[in-house]
């Protein structure tokens, strides 16, 4: 399931947000941390299982009604299990009459959960 960051989370989110390509250096790294902590219009989610936290998934509003995929992650050893499907699944449950869409590193990946909606 799908939770709300929270600053009790932010070593295993950092951990999983590391896998994105783009979150390699860890200065960058925590200035995405830090914006998804002030950024309003910036949400991150966990994904739960049982008690253990298996991917990541982070948003931008664009407009009303647009929200924006900027970030995806599973950890490896869960990976091809469907967590990110699931994940893209319930935020878009989460979120209804708002169309949800993905950025230039997450277009293809939700694209392939069934989000017909393309890169914003």
């Amino acid at each position: 399931m799908l939770i709300r960051f929270k600053k009790s989370y932010e070593k295993i989110a950092m951990g999983l947000l590391s896998f994105m390509p783009t979150e390699k250096e860890l200065k960058k790294l925590r200035c995405t941390i830090k914006e998804y902590e002030t950024n309003e219009n910036w949400q991150l989610y966990l994904w739960r299982e049982d008690d253990d936290m298996l991917g990541i998934i982070g948003t931008v509003k664009q407009e009303d009604g647009v929200v924006q995929i900027q970030h995806i992650c599973v950890t490896p050893s869960h990976r091809h299990a469907g967590i990110g499907s699931k994940m893209v699944q319930e935020l878009r449950a989460m979120m209804p009459g708002v169309t949800v869409c993905g950025n230039e590193y997450t277009t293809s990946f939700c694209q392939k959960c069934g989000d017909t909606v393309q890169n914003m």
